[in-house]
């Protein structure tokens, strides 16, 4: 089996994630800043990891577009994951995840029965983030904090992004490579 990993990762954690995979699985793994004219075509598995923000996975509408050019006569396993920050049990990461998989199919224009998708948890490292996400995050906060009816779950959520944490590990490609193998 010849497998690759496109990720994007913003602050680590989706990177961490792809290397973890790619030396289980011995693929290649590129971040899709190198990707750009990837030929797909070369590999029986295509990994594409990122970082999610509102429900959807960074770079997967070009992942996207790379797959649904793929010939259907391809049997190809498909894997998208995204890495985000909250815990696995979350019940929100799975409405996402299904939401993530429809758009997927409707974006591609095909079913794929060897595609599926997951998640990892990561974290927040503001000290990585980018500026405007920075910016992002503490305008989000401010806003659930001035939220005169929080909820248990926006105090949760305000104690979680306040700061930088790491909830990544390594036991959580495991789905993935059972899926890959």
């Amino acid at each position: 089996m010849k497998a690759l990993i496109i990720y994007s990762s913003q602050t680590g954690f989706t990177e961490k994630y792809s290397n973890w995979i790619a030396k289980d699985l011995q693929a290649d793994c590129i971040s899709i800043k190198k990707a750009k004219n990837i030929n797909l075509s070369e590999y029986d598995t295509i990994i594409y990891g990122g970082w999610c923000c509102a429900g959807s996975i960074n770079g997967l509408n070009w992942f996207n577009s790379k797959i649904a050019k793929l010939p259907e006569k391809e049997n190809k396993k498909i894997v998208i994951f995204g890495v985000g920050a909250s815990p696995i049990e979350n019940p929100d990461v799975a409405q996402s995840l299904e939401k993530i998989t429809n758009t997927v199919f409707s974006k591609i224009g095909k079913q794929l029965e060897n595609l599926k998708v997951f998640y990892c948890p990561g974290g927040f490292n503001y000290e990585k983030m980018n500026t405007p996400s920075k910016i992002a995050m503490k305008m989000f906060i401010k806003m659930l904090e001035s939220n005169k009816n929080k909820t248990e779950k926006d105090e949760v959520m305000i104690k979680m992004i306040s700061g930088s944490y790491d909830i990544s590990d390594k036991r959580h490609i495991q789905p993935i490579l059972d899926f890959v193998k």
